[in-house]
């Protein structure tokens, strides 16, 4: 049947499953707006305050559900409000669908209103990027979007759609939903048999995984090697809700503000399997002393990350949990007495050393009021800052898709919208950790959690000052600290119940556990102020480029 560029965009996602679009109208999606307001029975459209508080929206949506993430804006400033969500999500390999609208084709090119050249604007943050010339080519297009969001190393496409074309009509032909192609792994038989080999003859092997297990759905795979091998199990930041933090082979965080014993265990080990990590910079610290002691075997599906930032020995390239399938069924192991032990006194030298607050209400007492009273299933996102390295460290997480945080551009005020998305895709109370300065950033968005009626908690950790930027000018600018203290006089509490929302303050530990139970008993969003000392640090700490075991530990030695 024959249908205008706006009607096929609106019957292609629908096609494609997509449940729900974040948007923002404007003068260039007005059609496309038209077909929203016709198919409001067969998709869900939420309105959020500001476009970028919309992506992240629809990151925390991907990030939470594994689905693909879909967003709208207008040409111009609509774009350009979603290039730091669209930074967000490439670098941590979220699958999203970027839908621009923009001027007529016709006019493209002579600077006219509300025109950027969003698609060269974005072209070294996306996966793949089109600028639809023509109707015809529009359904296939969005088609080929999601198939290349989705696929390999997962990434956000931006698909722009001028004016004109939306408005054009063609022949539109339904087809069943695309299927997301397997990328076919690179590595042979002969590598899996050479894994196998330096596996069985290390005494020391240890696991270090990345989001990339996440996505690969290959949790169970990496916990039966670790009781094989009798390895622990490291992980990144993208990748500590890869297995559960009580499995008794984890270590937790490693890098720059990782856990002692998880740091250390990778110095010390003769063998490093790395698995869909991509050895960023606050995870290695001095690439020339990372794993010093150990071959590396590193499984990962993006053949560009393999020797990037560091050298391996033997690279298995494609999907992991195939290939951990290939490895263990193979793979023999055994007991290793002597380097459990050595473990063992990496974690009682960390407990030793943890961190101990000096405010009255701690970091780790909010944590723990937390984790006291919601189900293990509970989405926890996190801001960027001091907050966010206290939740990776000490939150006890259950299962995949449950820890979302901006990781490879540690973007300040991805967690509000976040939180929302998450909230939206997964049909369960979230909880949201950000703190005074992340909040501010974008906390127009607890508006769209009231308009919309979502159970998000925020646990907002409030010292005054700009936290983690203070701590390295502490440790690193002499004490001078320049600009970090906000000297704000917001009374939170009062601007979430101006907002539609509840709000208490905690200042102690009670006053914490009984503001959580409210929380959970609320049907709306809720705002907890929890006021913190501004001395209170992240431990253990790498400073730049040093080697990942030469840590400040707490109180700085």
């Amino acid at each position: 049947m024959e249908m205008t560029g706006a009607q096929i965009l609106m019957e292609t996602l629908l096609e494609q499953g997509t449940d729900v679009i974040f948007g923002y109208p404007g003068g260039t999606v007005l059609d496309l707006y038209e077909q929203i307001y016709r198919n409001e029975g067969r998709i869900r459209h939420v309105l959020p305050s500001h476009e970028q508080g919309g992506i992240h929206a629809a990151d925390g949506y991907a990030r939470a559900t594994g689905k693909t993430g879909v967003v709208l804006a207008t040409s111009g400033p609509g774009a350009t409000n979603l290039v730091t969500g669209i930074a967000t999500a490439y670098l941590d390999s979220i699958p999203l669908v970027i839908i621009t609208g923009n001027v007529p084709t016709t006019l493209i090119g002579q600077d006219n209103f509300q025109e950027v050249d969003v698609f060269s604007l974005t072209y070294g943050i996306v996966k793949h990027s089109y600028r639809v010339a023509r109707v015809e080519e529009l359904a296939e297009d969005i088609r080929e979007a999601y198939a290349i969001a989705a696929s390999g190393r997962p990434g956000p496409v931006l698909i722009d759609i001028p004016k004109d074309v939306q408005q054009k009509k063609t022949r539109f032909t339904p087809k069943p939903p695309v299927e997301i192609p397997k990328i076919a792994g690179e590595y042979t038989e002969k590598e899996i048999a050479q894994a196998v080999k330096l596996m069985e003859k290390a005494k020391r092997p240890c696991i270090y995984c990345g989001g990339g297990v996440i996505m690969a759905d290959a949790g169970e795979e990496i916990m039966e090697l670790s009781r094989r091998l009798d390895a622990p199990i490291c992980h990144s930041l993208m990748g500590v809700d890869a297995v559960p933090t009580d499995f008794p082979a984890s270590l937790g965080m490693s890098g720059m503000h990782g856990q002692y014993a998880s740091t250390k265990a990778i110095a010390e080990a003769d063998l490093l399997i790395a698995v869909g990590a991509r050895f960023s910079d606050r995870a290695v610290g001095d690439k020339q002393k990372y794993a010093a002691k150990a071959k590396i075997i590193h499984i990962e599906i993006d053949p560009a990350e393999v020797d990037k930032s560091i050298t391996v020995d033997l690279p298995l390239i494609g999907d992991a949990k195939e290939i951990l399938g290939k490895i263990l069924a193979a793979v023999e192991g055994g007991k290793k007495e002597k380097w459990q032990a050595e473990i063992a006194e990496m974690r009682a030298f960390g407990r030793m050393h943890a961190t101990d607050y000096s405010g009255k209400l701690t970091p780790d007492a909010i944590i723990d009021a937390v984790s006291r009273v919601m189900p293990k299933d509970t989405p926890i996102v996190t801001d960027v800052g001091q907050h966010q390295m206290w939740v990776a460290q000490r939150y006890p997480f259950a299962q995949p898709r449950t820890f979302l945080t901006s990781g490879g551009l540690g973007t300040m005020g991805f967690g509000m919208g976040a939180a929302n998305g998450a909230c939206i895709g997964t049909g369960r109370k979230t909880v949201l950790f950000t703190g005074d300065g992340s909040f501010a950033m974008n906390f127009n968005e607890l508006g769209t959690a009231v308009t919309e009626g979502l159970p998000v908690i925020v646990v907002l950790m409030d010292n005054g000052v700009l936290g983690m930027v203070r701590q390295l000018q502490r440790f690193f600018s002499n004490g001078h600290y320049s600009q970090t203290t906000t000297n704000r006089k917001t009374d939170f509490v009062a601007f979430a119940r101006a907002m539609g929302a509840e709000g208490y303050r905690a200042t102690t530990t009670e006053e914490m556990a009984d503001a959580m139970q409210k929380a959970k008993a609320a049907k709306g969003p809720v705002v907890i102020a929890c006021e913190i000392d501004r001395e209170d640090m992240v431990y253990p700490m790498v400073p730049s480029n040093q080697s990942i075991d030469e840590m400040i530990l707490q109180g700085g030695r």
